[in-house]
């Protein structure tokens, strides 16, 4: 029997969950998560896109709609409050699909290959046709689809996914991955050849005007 369907979470609640999901792997001694080391996961500047500036506020106001799905849960252990995902359970859905997921929710659409990279601490697949395994099933799913995959942009060798639990992507940026630091695109070397062009113009003035100065006090 499938779950029922959810309403459409806002950027920050599937940030959330990425967030959850990715902590319980990689920092599993912390994990279930504090709600600071909660919105420090959200607000990280590596290995998410977009980035995002969220309050302490708006994040407990998120986490409070995901416990009323039961995506997110509560416990009281310790001092604080902490967090832990429950999507799995609620998603029906088995480790290697929640860790496809959760990777789109942090980093936006991506290749079933960067998937298979960006989600390594995850799940290790162990090929791409493995991972496109997983996102043919998100994407067929009888209760309705969880990804899909986005028409090939001009000049892109492969095709991006995305996740719908936020929604249809949008149009504009659907089969736009954000850029690498390995990705340089032609209006950045561009730009880069003009900085490099007006450095140099600027340093062969400097020197004309330090050779003129040195004559001028005989040196």
């Amino acid at each position: 029997m499938g779950a029922p369907p959810l309403p459409a979470l806002s950027l920050l609640e599937s940030r959330i969950i990425g967030v959850l999901v990715e902590k319980q792997h990689t920092v599993p001694d912390t994990y279930p998560l504090t709600l600071n080391a909660l919105v420090a996961g959200c607000n990280q500047k590596t290995s998410r896109h977009p980035i995002l500036e969220a309050t302490e506020a708006e994040t407990q106001a998120a986490l409070d709609h995901l416990k009323s799905l039961s995506l997110a849960v509560e416990s009281s252990g310790g001092r604080v409050m902490r967090y832990a995902h429950n999507a799995g359970r609620v998603l029906g859905l088995p480790p290697q699909s929640v860790a496809l997921l959760a990777t789109l929710m942090l980093r936006g659409p991506q290749t079933s290959g960067e998937l298979r990279n960006n989600s390594e601490r995850l799940h290790k697949f162990g090929d791409i046709s493995s991972v496109e395994a997983f996102l043919d099933e998100l994407s067929a799913r009888p209760d309705g689809p969880l990804v899909r995959e986005l028409a090939r942009q001009p000049g892109a060798r492969e095709t991006r996914w995305a996740h719908l639990l936020s929604g249809e992507p949008d149009a504009s940026q659907a089969g736009v991955a954000p850029a690498g630091p390995e990705t340089v695109t032609v209006s950045e070397i561009a730009a880069l050849k003009a900085n490099v062009d007006r450095l140099e113009g600027e340093v062969a003035a400097l020197r004309e005007t330090l050779a003129r100065v040195c004559r001028e006090l005989g040196l």
